[in-house]
This record gives structure tokens, C-alpha cells and sequence, in this order.
């Protein structure tokens, strides 16, 4: 079913994201208190951006598993994944995703994206959302607050406190969740434990959480290309959070941070096995042996009620994060060479690591100058990362024992950049001055940053690129930022602004090396790349009333300089390879516009006490300014709607997605027709019942008329004949539930 533009401009009328009311006395959507937007405490009604917040609540109530699970009802953000094996990879914030879009815990980015090849893909999933007590996002660019790689927004997880458990008084905290999830047989169980004194505070919280893979609508089996069914996988993860708190008075906090997280997947990619016709080879057993895993430990300071001349507040926090992705793969395969067959088993490890130091300082100050009230803020961030990365693998022929590292095109072991460090150094202003009592807030802000590339030729990228000469860089960037809010009347406000964004030269972009003799190519690095920019506007409009609220907004974003890894660039004439280098090649355009808005029934009746509406919706296009063709990252029309009721001891919601159809895509080649997957419309079913004090079960049933439907982010560029397109249709009919104990 295709949904018409009057249905979807109805349920935005009508409609709702699957929120639960907000209790009496709990701040109800644009009260909410963020922080990301501006890095100062503001509610969303005074902030000059798009902002999406997602409390800890909210999660529990939608049994949010996983990063797909979180922006479920976030029209305008797309979880990207891929089939297969390596799962959710992506972020996509208006169309713009991977390394462009800065996602941080705590203030502290998380580990960058990197893939090459088929065997190998490191990505950015490295939070347990149990851990979480909210995530913010920022739309559009952020690089005056928050630097290199917000180009196309942030998001922002906040980890749980003690102090988000120890209320009026307590001294003591304990609560346990378990729950089930059918869509991929998931079992996951968590703790959180909290304790509190005078001056002292702890928190602990761990979980684990195992599973298969993830269930599709494909109806093939079996061995081979024309499988459709999910490949089988076993995966377990487990994480932990400890915080410890030391308040030697009203005023001050220190703090201190351990966080843990790993994952292990193990898959059967029966997919890839039968014949190869790249290779000619038939597959017999290929296997993926996946595991990830983030350590941090920070140390940070708050001091609140300063009499300075400089500063009302200031916190800081030191820092130090390690990541380590390793995928291994296994081919077992029979090679035909001449009138025999070869059997052969070939082996390959891949290794993505970075080790980060960082130091963050934040100070705010308020002032008056006559009528006109300020609200200063200022820091630093530095941050140095280590980045390895390495390709490993031998091959093994079972018939004579004989082993190699030789695996063409690849003598093993071999970078793909050599070791490389990046420093970064920054300094950001930003001044909220309110007019008018406050009815005018203009928001200006600026920062610089400085990035420099150090990389570190070791003999592994020596012997694989002996004449290849690698590159420093250094380059400072300056992000300015004008915002603006305008409470024009009760309750009613217009905002928006100009923000510039920018991404730094990546290292593996800049200093990429390798060369392949056999099949005549290589490819060199770059010094001369320059940072891929953004210049976004927005204005929007919102309404923020005791009985309803509602948002809308328009954006124009344009980005400029966008690399493209490995461009053909031509022939070298000494040597007679191809040559492949990374360029600044393709601008792009993207435009669009948001909506958000709900209303609460207990405003007009008591006896409607409970009830809520609320919808959301996002549409935008895109284009590729160099060629003309429309970005497939951009999504299609997208809504959400439906109707929630809550009491104190049970509540229940229904909610609904829309998505129109995929039909702007680039021009397919001549002769074919690319995939456009059709619009849907999706039912989902909640459930929750406080049974006892401190407990809660909540239940839901996802996709209730078990409909076949590809979602946008699971649906790769493919032929529109392709006999595999079930391989990326989302979870028929399924149900998760959870149990919660707190006392």
C-alpha cells in the first residue's frame, strides 16, 4: 500500500510517536531540559535548533534494544544496515551519516567507521543503551559547538547517575531487568545498583544480552547467492557502568568514570557459499567471527556558584577511551586449476584500533549590559588519537599442507594507511543575549580548530607500499554559528539561524596506500585534500502550550568539498598503473522539512485524563550538485502517528509508521531499472502494568498485520530484477516484553 499525501497529511493532524503522556509535575516534550544544543541547560522552547530527546522512560516503554529500536519514531533520522553479516552500521541525520555525523557518550566521541572490502567493516555501535539515562540529537550542522566530524548533526548519549536513582533521601538503590525479544530470539538481563551519602555517591550497572541474527520476510533457504533468509548468527554482549561521586560541598563534584562494552558475533554466511563467478571458486564453509569492544575511564569536576569575574560555573573532565574491532573470516573453497580442483582454506583477521586521550574544560558566565542579558560560554577540547589499522591472512592448501600469506590481490600483512596520529585542539564562544526581558534570545558562536595528521611508516606499510610517500597535515578550521529565538507571543516562538559545519581530511583518506602489480593498479595518498564544509539554514516555528505543542521547520544545507575515496585519476606514465587517490570531488544539497507536534487530553476534560496524541514526520531531497543525481541516503516522505493512554497502574499505546515511496534514486545504468521499495504503513502495539510497587512488565508487538515492508536505511542501491530483494525486508509480526524491579 502506497500511503497518499492526504492520508500522511491527516495523521500528522491525527497522530502520535508512541510517547506516554507526561506525568503531573514532569516537564511535558519542549520543557524538557537539554544540554547538547547549546552545551548549557536550556529548555528545547529556547534553543535555536531541531532538537530530539529521548528520556530513559521512553525507552523502557518502547523496549528499546538497539540504535534501529531507538529512532524507530524519529522521522528525518535513519538507521543504516546491511546484510549479511556485520548488521547496524550508521546514523544518518538528514541524510548525511557515517563519520560526517558526530555521536559521543558523555561528551566523548565514540570510535570512528572504517570498511574495505568485503571481510572488513568496523562501525560506531559501541553503546549499550542500558547505560543510558537520555539521548539528545542536534540536527543539522554543529561544528561551532562541538568541531570536525558535525557536519551533518550530534548525538548525544548520557549515561546513567547516582543521582537519578537516590531521591529524597535514599541511601539505596537496587533495580534488575529482564527481557525477550522474538525478532532475533534476544535475551537480555541487566542490574543497577546506586548508594549515596553526605558527600560520597556510586553507581553500578551491568547487562548482558545474547541473541541470532535478526529475522527478514525472505522466503529462500539454503546454501547460495539466491538465499534470502537472514544468515544464521549467534551473538552475546555485555557491558558495565560504574560511577563513583565525591561532593565535598554543595557547590562541587567530582567524578569518576569506568565504562565497558563488548560484543561477539558469530555468523554462517551460507549467502556467500556455492560459486564464485569473480574467482571461479566454489565456496564450501565461510564463516565471520566478529568482536568489538570500548573501554573509558573519566575523570571530571563540576564547581557551581563561582563569585569570578570570568565564570559562574566550570567543569572539566580528562579521559581516556580504547576501541578494538576484530573480524576474522574463514573460506574453505574447491578452485579448479586445469583439469584438476584445488582445495584450499584461506583465513583473513582484520584489526581497526584507536586509543584516544582528551581533556574538555567548559566555563559560563551571566551578565547584564543595561536592559541586555548574557549567557557566556567558553572552552577548550583537546583530544589525541592513535589510530592501527591491519589486514592479516594466510592460505592454507589442504591437500598438500602447504601454507602462504599470499592471497591475491594481497601479500599479507599488509595497512591500508599507516599508523596515524591526530591531534586536535579547539576553542569555542558562544553568547545567548536576551532582549526584551528575554522574548528576543540571539545566539551567536564561533570555534576554532586546529587538526593536525601525524603518520607513522612501520615496516608492515613499508613493504606493501615501498615508494609511496606519506603526508603530514595540519589545518585549523573556523565554525561560526548565528542563531535565534523569538517569543513573539504566549506560548508561541519562531527560531532558527545560519550554522557552518566542517570534517577534517581523514587519515585514511589523506595517507592511503597499497599497490597491486598483478592487477596493474594503486593507489597514493593525498596531502593536498581539503575539509569537507557545510552551510546549513533553518527556520522554524513551535508552539508550546499547557494542552498541546507543536514544531515545524524548514532547512537548506549545502556541503561542499565531499571526498571520494580511491577516484580513478588516470594512468602513471613510469610505471603503467591505474592510479587511485582521494579527492574533494562532489557537492551536495540538501533541503527539507519537520514536523513535530501532539496534543494531551487531560487539558480539556478529566475525564479524558491519560489520553495523548502525538506525530512526527520528515520530508527532504537531495542532490548531488557535481552530477545532478538525487543522494540515496536521503529518505523518502516519513511519518509516525498513533494514540497513547496512561494511568498510574497500566497504560497502553498504539503507534504507526508511514513511509512514502523510494522513487528519487540516481540514474541506473543503461538498460536496468534500480529497486524504488514501496511506501507502507506499519502498526505497532505497547503494553505496560505496574503489578506491584517497583514493578513493571512492558510488552509490544511490532508489525501486528505481520506485513512485508523494506525500511528506509535497509535497502542498498540493487536492480530492480534482482530475485534477492527479500534479503532487506524488515521483521514480519514480532513481540518483545520485559520485566523491571526496583526497590
Amino acid at each position: 500500500m502506497r500511503p497518499s499525501l492526504l492520508s500522511v497529511s491527516l495523521a500528522l493532524c491525527l497522530s502520535s510517536t508512541a510517547a506516554v503522556a507526561a506525568p503531573d509535575g514532569e516537564p511535558r516534550d519542549f520543557d524538557q531540559i537539554v544540554v547538547t544544543a547549546t552545551r548549557t541547560e536550556r529548555a528545547i522552547s529556547d534553543v535555536p535548533n531541531t532538537v530530539d530527546v529521548i528520556d530513559r522512560a521512553r525507552m523502557d516503554t518502547l523496549l528499546v534494544r538497539d540504535i534501529a529500536d531507538l529512532f524507530r519514531y524519529e522521522p528525518g533520522i535513519t538507521v543504516g544496515s546491511s546484510f549479511g553479516r556485520f548488521g547496524l552500521n550508521d546514523i544518518r541525520i538528514r541524510g548525511l551519516g557515517g563519520n560526517r555525523v558526530r555521536i559521543q557518550t558523555d561528551g566523548i566521541a565514540v570510535p570512528d567507521a572504517f570498511a574495505i572490502g568485503s571481510f572488513s567493516s568496523a562501525n560506531r555501535n559501541f553503546v549499550d543503551l542500558e547505560t543510558l539515562k537520555r539521548v539528545e540529537v542536534v540536527r543539522g550542522p554543529t561544528s561551532s559547538l562541538y568541531g570536525s566530524d558535525a557536519l551533518g548533526g550530534v548525538v548525544s548519549f548520557v549515561t546513567k547517575d547516582p543521582s537519578d536513582y537516590l531521591r529524597d533521601g535514599d541511601a539505596a538503590h537496587f533495580g534488575a531487568k529482564i527481557g525477550f525479544e522474538s525478532a532475533n530470539e534476544g535475551l537480555f538481563a541487566g542490574a543497577t545498583a546506586a548508594f549515596g551519602g553526605e558527600r560520597w555517591s556510586g553507581l553500578v550497572a551491568v547487562s548482558h544480552r545474547q541473541g541470532k541474527e535478526t529475522e527478514n520476510m525472505g522466503e529462500i533457504g539454503g546454501e547460495g547467492a539466491a538465499r534470502t533468509r537472514a544468515n544464521p548468527q549467534s551473538s552475546n554482549g555485555r557491558s558495565v557502568l560504574g560511577k563513583l561521586v565525591f561532593a565535598p560541598s554543595d557547590t562541587q563534584r567530582f567524578k569518576l568514570t569506568v565504562e565497558g562494552n563488548e560484543d561477539d558475533v558469530e555468523t554462517d554466511v551460507l549467502s556467500s557459499y556455492g560459486f564464485q563467478s569473480l574467482t571461479r571458486a566454489t565456496n564450501t564453509q565461510v564463516l565471520g567471527d566478529d568482536h568489538q569492544s570500548r573501554a573509558r575511564i573519566t575523570f571530571g569536576h563540576e564547581i557551581d556558584g563561582l563569585s569570578s569575574a570570568l565564570a559562574d560555573s566550570v567543569d572539566w573532565q580528562l579521559y581516556r577511551q580504547d576501541s578494538r574491532t576484530r573480524q576474522d573470516s574463514v573460506e574453505v573453497r574447491r578452485v579448479p586449476s586445469g583439469a584438476a580442483t584445488i582445495r584450499d582454506r584461506r583465513e583473513r583477521e582484520f584489526h581497526f584500533d584507536q586509543r584516544s586521550y582528551g581533556l574538555q574544560a567548559n566555563a559560563r558566565k551571566t551578565f547584564e549590559t543595561g536592559s541586555v542579558e548574557h549567557a557566556l560560554a567558553y572552552g577548550i577540547d583537546v583530544e589525541r588519537t592513535e589510530t592501527k589499522q591491519k589486514r592479516d591472512g594466510r592460505r592454507i592448501f589442504l591437500d598438500t599442507g602447504v601454507v602462504t600469506n599470499v592471497m591475491s590481490p594481497d601479500t599479507f600483512p599488509v595497512r591500508d594507511f599507516p599508523i596515524s596520529d591526530t591531534t586536535k585542539a579547539s576553542l569555542y564562544v558562544q553568547d545567548e543575549i536576551a532582549f526584551a526581558g528575554g522574548a528576543f534570545r540571539l545566539v551567536p558562536a564561533v570555534r576554532v580548530d586546529h587538526y593536525r595528521l601525524e603518520p607513522e611508516v612501520d615496516a608492515i606499510f613499508r613493504e606493501d607500499n615501498p615508494a609511496t610517500q606519506v603526508a603530514d597535515l595540519n589545518e585549523t578550521s573556523v565554525s561560526p554559528k548565528l542563531g535565534f529565538v523569538w517569543t513573539f507571543a504566549d506560548a508561541w516562538s519562531l527560531y532558527g539561524g545560519y550554522a557552518r559545519g566542517f570534517r577534517a581530511p581523514p587519515y585514511n583518506d589523506v595517507n592511503i596506500g597499497f599497490t597491486n602489480f598483478q592487477f596493474g593498479y594503486t593507489a597514493i595518498p593525498n596531502p593536498d585534500l581539503k575539509s569537507e564544509t557545510s552551510d546549513g539554514l533553518e527556520l522554524g516555528l513551535r508552539y508550546s502550550g499547557d494542552a498541546a505543542f507543536a514544531s515545524l521547520s524548514t532547512y537548506y544545507t549545502q556541503y561542499d568539498d565531499f571526498i571520494e575515496s580511491t577516484r580513478y585519476t588516470g594512468i602513471d606514465p613510469v610505471s603503467g598503473l591505474m592510479v587511485y587517490q582521494s579527492q574533494n570531488i562532489a557537492d551536495a544539497r540538501i533541503r527539507g522539512v519537520e514536523f513535530k507536534g501532539g496534543v494531551y487530553f487531560d487539558s480539556f476534560a478529566p475525564a479524558l485524563a491519560g489520553w495523548s496524541l502525538r506525530g512526527a514526520a520528515a520530508w527532504s531531497r537531495g542532490e548531488d550538485r557535481t552530477t545532478g543525481e538525487a543522494l540515496t541516503s536521503v529518505d523518502p516522505l516519513t511519518a509516525t502517528l498513533g494514540v497513547a493512554f496512561d494511568q498510574t497502574a497500566w497504560g497502553a499505546e498504539l503507534a504507526g509508521r508511514l513511509v512514502g515511496r523510494r522513487d528519487r534514486l540516481p540514474t541506473a545504468p543503461a538498460g536496468s531499472t534500480y529497486f524504488e521499495s514501496p511506501g507502507h504503513a506499519v502498526l505497532d502495539l505497547y503494553a505496560h502494568w505496574n503489578f506491584a510497587p517497583g514493578t513493571r512488565l512492558n510488552a509490544g508487538v511490532f508489525n501486528l498485520a505481520d506485513r512485508k515492508v523494506w525500511q528506509a536505511g535497509l535497502v542498498p542501491l540493487i536492480a530492480a530484477s534482482s530475485a534477492t530483494l527479500d534479503r532487506y525486508t524488515a521483521p514480519g509480526r514480532n513481540v518483545a516484553v520485559s520485566l523491571s524491579v526496583d526497590f
